[in-house]
């Protein structure tokens, strides 16, 4: 019709062509016979549908509508799939996934059910509580209270919060210093390269209260009686200061023999010897060994021993009365002050430069 326009010829040939189409569908179903007559309503549902078609670009499907069209593509032949809204691979799509939700069962995360709240925090309560408590212990204890845990749950709980296994758990080395530093000396050795390619050693003690240095002599051969003879000075030195010292803190070196620590033992001293996997049991005598090296001997060129011992008398003797320490106000040390030597040597010139940093010149080696 629309292309017929105003042709009286056209409308016309459009008026026969209505009339024949519409005598066709008379025959096909007369309006006695039901069957037909559904047919002919199929058809123009069908029709309208393809109006629809060409209107909605993609129809919006639930759950319901999913699994009727699944479960009528498998009644339909292939054949006659044309009726449906979508392509046939999205039908069959649908149809596995069907399948699949109904063989697959409830999804649960791999590995052990999560532990509840409340019973991890009275699993960490426990353990911080009771130090000597394993997590045998522990899972035995919560038995008690009907929380029935696994001894491994328990286990890899403390280990996630930090907590160790029972022997282990308490003061740590860090705590330990700090709860007993006015009665702790610490000792320990380090060794300084000469110009000649010499090793010197040097025996050094510190107390952890007042980070007060005791610096004794050089040597190439730090034997057993050498070793010996600096612990005997040090004795003395702490009894006329009226130092109570408790305890001594020692690596396992070779270089200590057992003289060494008797010498302590007899002035009622109690010797520990680090463990070997706790390197920060040491720290403080590690920490000053850093601090010498940074501040004076990596700034020096040493030539003997004798340069060396002066070296560390003045730099021991700036540490101790300039350097702040706890409990003491910061003091700004001197500069180009002439220092004494006990043994008759010209003065040594001392300077100060960037807050501490010490460089030594010596006129005389």
């Amino acid at each position: 019709m629309s292309i017929a326009g105003h042709d009286s010829i056209a409308v016309m040939l459009a008026s026969l062509l209505y009339m024949v189409l519409r005598q066709l569908l008379t025959l096909v179903a007369p309006k006695h016979r039901s069957d037909d007559g559904a047919q002919i309503e199929i058809l123009v549902l069908r029709h309208q549908l393809r109006v629809l078609r060409r209107q909605v670009k993609r129809p919006v499907y639930r759950h319901m509508d999913r699994a009727l069209l699944s479960a009528a593509s498998r009644i339909l032949p292939k054949g006659r799939w044309g009726a449906f809204l979508v392509r046939p691979e999205t039908l069959l799509r649908w149809h596995r996934s069907l399948v699949a939700r109904k063989w697959t069962r409830p999804h649960r995360p791999p590995g052990r059910p999560a532990i509840d709240q409340e019973v991890r925090k009275l699993i960490l309560q426990m353990a911080r509580e009771n130090p000597r408590w394993g997590y045998m212990r522990i899972k035995g204890e919560l038995g008690k209270l009907g929380i029935h845990v696994s001894a491994t749950s328990v286990a890899m709980l403390l280990r996630r919060a930090g907590a160790g296994p029972a022997p282990r758990r308490g003061p740590t080395w860090r705590q330990f210093l700090k709860a007993q530093a006015s009665g702790i000396l610490a000792c320990d050795f380090f060794t300084v390269e000469t110009a000649f390619l010499k090793t010197l050693y040097v025996l050094f003690f510190i107390e952890i209260g007042t980070r007060r240095v005791h610096v004794t002599v050089s040597t190439t051969n730090p034997d057993s009686s050498f070793v010996t003879q600096q612990a005997r000075n040090l004795a003395m030195s702490l009894a006329e200061d009226g130092t109570q010292i408790g305890f001594l803190i020692r690596d396992r070196d070779a270089k200590y023999p057992r003289s060494f620590d008797d010498v302590f033992a007899s002035e009622g001293i109690r010797v520990t010897r680090t463990p070997i996997r706790a390197p920060n049991a040491n720290a403080f005598a590690e920490r000053w060994i850093e601090t010498l090296r940074a501040e004076c001997l990596d700034w020096l060129l040493i030539l003997g021993p004798r340069h060396l011992d002066r070296i560390l008398r003045i730099y021991v003797q700036h540490y101790n009365r300039r350097r702040p320490h706890r409990g003491l106000e910061l003091q700004v040390p001197e500069s180009l002050t002439p220092v004494e030597e006990a043994d008759g040597v010209p003065d040594v010139e001392r300077r100060d430069l960037l807050g501490g940093l010490v460089h030594e010149y010596v006129r005389a080696a």
